[in-house]
């Protein structure tokens, strides 16, 4: 029976980090002290919403010649919502799941294959929570795996996934750092922007009091990197290098508050929904930190 408020404990000791370089042993130290204060200071904000509007994702972090990665997806255009959008392999809880990692880790098999109760993914914490404007709220679970030869055997599932990928973690602070990568071209289906490698826009959320929203885009080898996706990757990469992008992150007067942005929803029209100027599950909320 799933538990939103199961204390969730992170796998990550010093001898699992043994075989990292330096700098990325020191990012993911930084990770699990990060989640071990969270834990302990606040109670994690969805352990009391309903289970129908919960969902999970994974952010599973790898080594691979002495960078940190991600491993992420891109929706398959068949889909009814986000198509051919990227994302990170999650989706909905489901009431037999334990907790918010059984959910990532099963969606993650789902979609990409990814092995369960795998050695050697570790689990390193939760981080801050988001939610969409179609009000469900996610919870991003966040692990290292220490064998990446295991990326090798995964496939996408035909349905739900077009291509499976991944991006360095860091270029996610400093987009520059991606143009090492076989980027997909400029000005293309997958990059239809005219920018190098990151665009950004502003733009108002009726239901959120017109609040001014910012966008995050980053090119990648495969499709953007964007919305939730990017808030995520945007919060894990500060926290694991420990300094701040180098754009600016937030919108003035853009809300940041998970507990405020969910108050505003729940008192703003539904109808406001379908004239909104983002795209509906894009709305990042970060709990204070």
């Amino acid at each position: 029976m799933f538990d939103p408020a199961a204390p969730i404990e992170a796998s990550v000791t010093p001898y699992i980090l043994q075989g990292l370089s330096e700098r990325s042993k020191a990012c993911i130290e930084r990770l699990v002290a990060h989640f071990a204060k969270e834990s302990a200071e606040h109670k994690y904000p969805l352990s009391s919403e309903p289970v129908g509007r919960l969902a999970a994702v994974l952010v599973l972090l790898y080594e691979e010649d002495g960078e940190l990665r991600v491993l992420l997806t891109t929706r398959s255009k068949t889909l009814r919502t986000h198509p051919g959008q990227t994302a990170l392999p999650g989706g909905r809880v489901d009431a037999e799941d334990d907790n918010f990692v059984v959910t990532a880790m099963r969606e993650a098999h789902e979609e990409v294959g990814l092995p369960l109760d795998c050695p050697d993914i570790h689990v390193i914490g939760l981080l801050d929570a988001q939610i969409s404007l179609y009000k469900i709220s996610v919870a991003p679970v966040l692990a290292l795996l220490t064998k990446p030869d295991i990326l090798r055997t995964l496939k996408a599932a035909e349905d739900e996934v077009d291509r499976i990928f991944s991006h360095p973690l860091e270029a996610i602070l400093d987009p520059s750092i991606a143009k090492k990568e076989n980027l997909v071209d400029i000005d293309s289906e997958d990059w239809p922007y005219q920018t190098d490698v990151y665009s950004t826009s502003d733009s108002q959320v009726p239901m959120l009091g017109n609040m001014t929203y910012r966008m995050h885009r980053f090119r990648s080898s495969a499709s953007p990197i964007k919305g939730m996706t990017a808030e995520v990757l945007i919060k894990t990469a500060e926290v694991a290098y420990d300094k701040p992008p180098v754009y600016d992150h937030f919108a003035p007067g853009q809300l940041r508050d998970y507990a405020s942005i969910v108050a505003v929803l729940n008192q703003a029209p539904k109808e406001a929904a379908q004239n909104g100027t983002v795209p509906l599950a894009s709305i990042p909320i970060s709990t204070p930190s």
